[in-house]
């Protein structure tokens, strides 16, 4: 994907990773150093290994906690469309384990019930912990989205700085990448797509 594109996909699954081995990632860590030419036995350096194990483990096990928590809700008629936006979330490209930081904006028509707001985050940050591409992560929170609020019109907006862009390669600073996955009306009605995305671009 190239930067400012715009994509429409439909919802795919995603798994995370299996259990960890610690030590064994900080005794690679400690082999990566020495063929960079360092020394991981110096001051500096010493306990580096065992903290960038120790961070792995942080961020690949992380529990954003309880995601589907709903509410009963009783339409009044008409077309109603729930936004949150302003979602941050950092994950790390599966390409070049680099950085990228995604700010997100999730939309839903709610149909009997309405998803608890706090979730919407927490189905963000679940799906940032873990090696990824932006589409993908993308559509695996616009599927979590539609499971947990029991409504099949979702739309997610997911705007990305990827630091293996802005600091390799073509060192593009302010290049940033724009992924959609829209479901249900979000996709067929082009007028809810529009104000999802109009709101996903709104300063904050």
């Amino acid at each position: 994907m190239t930067a400012s594109a715009e994509t429409s996909t439909q919802p795919a699954a995603d798994s995370g990773p299996r259990q960890m081995d610690t030590a064994r990632v900080a005794e690679l860590y400690r082999q990566l150093l020495t063929e960079l030419g360092e020394d991981p036995g110096r001051d500096g350096l010493l306990g580096t290994p065992a903290r960038v194990a120790a961070w792995w483990s942080e961020f690949l096990d992380y529990d954003p906690g309880a995601t589907a928590a709903v509410f009963e809700y009783e339409p009044s008629g008409g077309s109603h469309l729930v936004v949150v936006g302003g979602i941050t979330v950092w994950s790390l490209c599966e390409h070049h384990l680099l950085p990228m930081r995604l700010t997100v904006t999730i939309g839903y028509c709610p149909r009997d019930q309405v998803l608890g707001l706090s979730k919407f985050a927490r189905i963000a940050h679940a799906h940032a912990h873990r090696l990824q591409l932006q589409e993908r992560f993308t559509d695996g929170v616009a599927e979590d989205v539609i499971t947990a609020a029991g409504s099949g019109d979702v739309g997610v907006v997911a705007e990305g700085e990827h630091l293996c862009m802005s600091m390799r390669g073509v060192r593009e600073q302010q290049a940033r990448t724009t992924s959609t996955s829209l479901a249900g009306r979000l996709h067929d009605e082009p007028g809810l797509a529009s104000q999802l995305l109009t709101l996903a671009r709104s300063p904050r």
